[in-house]
């Protein structure tokens, strides 16, 4: 056995140097290890969680069509949006999974789901009917396994301590930003085999460009499972960092102390959890206007469109996992209620400078043609722009703001530069309000089994994912932008409202019991 030895370092991995820690914590060299081994083992799951979501999602569509002729734009807004309705569903699940049983058991459950609904995927092709119902039915499994995402960061939070903790749930975020940005690329690179690919008559399996991606997926979620197996061990720490006793523990230790005892500030769980739902709401929605607006501001086709978005929307996840390494720093100094009303404030700016100023406004589309603007087209049909041939001839197509959309007639033009900013500023305040509410809310909930209110978070994340599009859509496509980021500013003003009334709230379960028993201590005196 180790022998014991004083632990001074925070977590090694991005940069992290020993010699961090305020405090003296008596922890074995071979506990430290397992325990790292474990976070890090997690920091692959949520990397890969987050690839198979996106690996695919650039194909979809043309793979829909290819399966069943009678598959429509409509249709395809329900194959997106199943994703994170099953992910709502599953969080919760697997969250109270996680805080009676081992947390194995739900991690191994839920991969393995994903890997049945990979394999799915690949073999929507082979029924002779109904075959875009099967595919509905595979991305909601998909998503249905990502609900793991809470065992994850209830781990996370319950295996660190409080100095720890930003950390590591920083790593956790920037995991989740490289895979949504790589899966993607992991597709492009599958482009070269083609739509026919070759096929493997005995067991009927497709090997083609849509296929794959998701049967690597599957092959990765099969890798995982088998770390986690041999990898991963329960560990939990109370706030310092010592090793608390808990139901999910494999091993007995002679040094676990009990869970502290105490009741968890539930004003300031609904806060965050209210906070944490604006913040993905009003990201989802940005995401989702990006390319309409940009059609109409600015006159491009849709491969222009589809061609700069995409590369907007690519240096957004590579800012933000810039971000999610530099705030890491300024938690330190700052704290991370500060840091998160920052983060809203710039986001406030973000939408603000969006507004459109001025006496220009936007080419109008006077064509009565489809342009793939909003009030022509189900949100289905806007999705579809992202899977058009680059090889079609576009330029053919009327651009501009449509006649159709009477704003278009009113409202002043967006300018590119004011465009850009608020991209850089938005891409900037997501992330941060991202990440320091996950750390708020962690700290928040304390030492005791995080399962269950973080499968609460992250349902609240996946139910925004859904809502944000359908609100962005309907209020643009009826009073145009100037109403619908009018709309946005007033929701983040009521959001930074809500985060100021609770701010004194939002503090560390550890610090909030040591207050209430300060203030226990005074009025024993004043008897």
């Amino acid at each position: 056995m180790a022998g014991l030895r004083i632990e001074s370092e925070q977590e090694p991995l991005l940069g992290d140097t020993p010699g961090n820690r305020e405090w003296d914590i008596l922890e074995t060299e071979e506990h430290y290890k397992s325990r790292w081994r474990s976070i890090r083992i997690l920091y692959l799951t949520m990397f890969l969680s987050s690839v198979g979501f996106s690996i695919v999602i650039m194909s979809i569509w043309p793979y829909l069509q290819k399966i069943d002729q009678t598959a429509d734009a409509s249709f395809l807004g329900w194959v997106i949006a199943s994703y994170s309705l099953g992910q709502m569903v599953a969080s919760p699940i697997f969250g109270f999974w996680s805080n009676y049983r081992p947390r194995k058991e739900p991690l191994i459950v839920s991969i393995f789901i994903s890997v049945a609904a990979n394999c799915l995927y690949a073999y929507v092709h082979v029924p002779a009917s109904h075959n875009k119902y099967y595919m509905l039915i595979a991305r909601g499994l998909v998503g249905f396994g990502a609900g793991n995402v809470a065992v994850i960061r209830s781990y996370t939070a319950g295996a660190t301590s409080l100095q720890e903790r930003t950390n590591s749930m920083a790593n956790i975020s920037t995991c989740q930003a490289l895979g949504f940005i790589l899966g993607p690329v992991f597709q492009t690179c599958f482009a070269f085999i083609g739509e026919k690919g070759v096929t493997w008559d005995v067991i009927k399996l497709q090997i083609n460009m849509y296929t794959t991606p998701a049967l690597l997926g599957a092959f990765l979620g099969i890798l995982n499972i088998i770390l986690i197996f041999a990898i991963l061990r329960e560990h939990r720490v109370d706030d310092s960092g010592r090793q608390c006793k808990n139901i999910n523990f494999d091993e007995e230790s002679t040094d676990e102390v009990q869970v502290p005892q105490g009741n968890i500030d539930q004003v300031a769980v609904v806060a965050i959890n209210v906070l944490f739902f604006v913040i993905l709401f009003i990201f989802a929605l940005f995401e989702t206007i990006v390319t309409p607006l940009t059609m109409d501001m600015y006159a491009w086709t849709q491969v222009q469109a589809v061609l700069y978005d995409g590369i907007i929307l690519a240096a957004l996840g590579v800012e933000a996992v810039v971000i999610f390494l530099g705030v890491k720093l300024f938690s330190r100094k700052i704290g991370e209620r500060a840091i998160l009303l920052g983060g809203l404030i710039v986001v406030w700016v973000g939408f603000f400078i969006l507004l459109p100023w001025g006496n220009q406004f936007p080419k109008i589309q006077w064509e009565d043609l489809h342009n793939n603007s909003i009030p022509n087209t189900t949100f289905g049909e806007i999705i579809i722009g992202l899977w058009k041939s680059p090889m079609e001839d576009h330029n053919e197509r009327p651009t501009g703001c449509s006649i159709e959309e009477a704003w278009c007639l009113y409202t002043p033009v967006i300018h590119l530069a004011q465009f850009l900013t608020s991209v850089v500023l938005i891409g900037i305040g997501y992330p941060v309000c991202n990440l320091m509410s996950y750390t708020l809310y962690s700290k928040i909930l304390g030492p005791k089994p995080q399962g269950v209110y973080m499968g609460w978070l992250t349902a609240s994340g996946s139910g925004a994912r859904i809502l944000g599009p359908v609100f962005i859509s309907q209020v643009y496509a009826h009073w145009g932008p100037r109403w619908a980021f009018c709309l946005v500013c007033g929701i983040v003003v009521l959001t930074i409202t809500l985060l100021g009334v609770v701010y004194k709230r939002l503090i560390a379960f550890s610090v909030r019991g040591l207050y209430l028993a300060h203030l226990g201590t005074k009025e024993d005196k004043r008897k």
